[in-house]
């Protein structure tokens, strides 16, 4: 039975994958979905209570019955790249892909609808609070004045964004940054504000969650470090460290609650080792922490996109599915 990866042509991240899952002979098909109606077509049939499904890309033809598992890795939104595009045609597209993949007995890496929910931020943090997982002292508000009693309470505050990646073309990503002692927060009624206290940390924590292994690497964070990892250059590489059992207790709880088979989570350590949840990437990049760690999360995740689906035969009819 055959992989399908959902992602753009571009991510190097699923390249790793797939070198493993044609390794071990696993047929793969990868599609963008924003190559509908141009190089990938879609087919399903309902009739005489049954229903059958076919995917094409590249002129390669796969039986959605064929198929084990779908790892919806970078996919681009659907039909985007179509002769004439539009916002009714990229709907009917996400309609028509998704809405046959749903209906398919197949494991999802991650399901769309998990996969959307775990985005909210103000959802990761109550759920990270229920399993266990150490939060930081957090406000998110429209109200000058809450803002400025949560600020009397944690002398020392960073902001983020509620989001993440601010919505213009291409994508920008905004740093988490310190707020100024004197901060007077009028502008926050303009728009909501996420503030959070701010750990001193002394090392930053990327954890892989795939399935039920937890893959962890550590990097120790200077004297001077930057807020937000991601724009903290730094000479010292990511090393594999020991999870835990009571963080991992709360990540597998914080996956199970979230429905989620993959996630990359990030997590600052203080003084005293205590590691802090900051948030939960149901997507995250992976390839930076391998090259540096040697962790086998590329392999990792081919290995269960390969498991079969418990209750379907091992095979079943996907001749022609070719690997890509």
């Amino acid at each position: 039975m055959t992989v399908l990866i959902l992602t753009n042509e571009e991510d190097v991240t699923a390249d790793m994958v797939v070198v493993h899952l044609n390794a071990a002979g696993v047929p793969v098909v990868r599609l963008d979905p924003a190559d509908l109606t141009g190089d990938v077509a879609l087919s399903g049939e309902y009739a005489h209570g049954t229903f059958h499904g076919h995917l094409s890309s590249g002129g390669r033809l796969v039986a959605l019955s064929g198929l084990r598992s779908v790892w919806v890795r970078r996919p681009g939104a659907a039909a985007a790249r179509a002769a004439a595009p539009s916002p009714w045609l990229a709907e009917e597209g996400g309609q028509a892909l998704y809405g046959m993949l749903r209906a398919s007995n197949l494991g999802w890496m991650n399901h769309p609808d998990a996969a959307r929910r775990a985005r909210y931020k103000p959802w990761q943090l109550r759920l990270a609070q229920r399993c266990g997982l150490a939060v930081p002292a957090t406000l998110i508000t429209t109200f000058p004045q809450a803002a400025r009693e949560f600020a009397a309470r944690h002398r020392d505050l960073v902001v983020k964004p509620v989001s993440g990646a601010h919505p213009q073309d291409p994508p920008r990503a905004v740093p988490t940054s310190r707020v100024a002692p004197d901060a007077d927060f009028s502008a926050v009624a303009f728009g909501p504000t996420l503030l959070q206290r701010r750990i001193v940390k002394r090392a930053d924590i990327r954890l892989t969650a795939v399935g039920g292994e937890l893959l962890a690497a550590r990097k120790p964070a200077g004297a001077d470090a930057e807020v937000d990892v991601r724009f903290a250059p730094s000479d010292s590489p990511w090393r594999p460290v020991e999870v835990g059992a009571r963080v991992a207790e709360g990540v597998h709880a914080y996956l199970r609650g979230a429905e989620l088979a993959y996630g990359a989570f990030d997590f600052a350590e203080d003084a005293d080792g205590t590691w802090w949840f900051l948030e939960c990437n149901q997507s995250g990049q992976f390839g930076f922490v391998e090259v540096d760690t040697g962790q086998p999360i590329a392999r990792s995740i081919a290995e269960w996109l390969a498991t079969p689906v418990p209750g379907r035969p091992a095979h079943s009819g996907d001749a022609d599915a070719t690997m890509v």
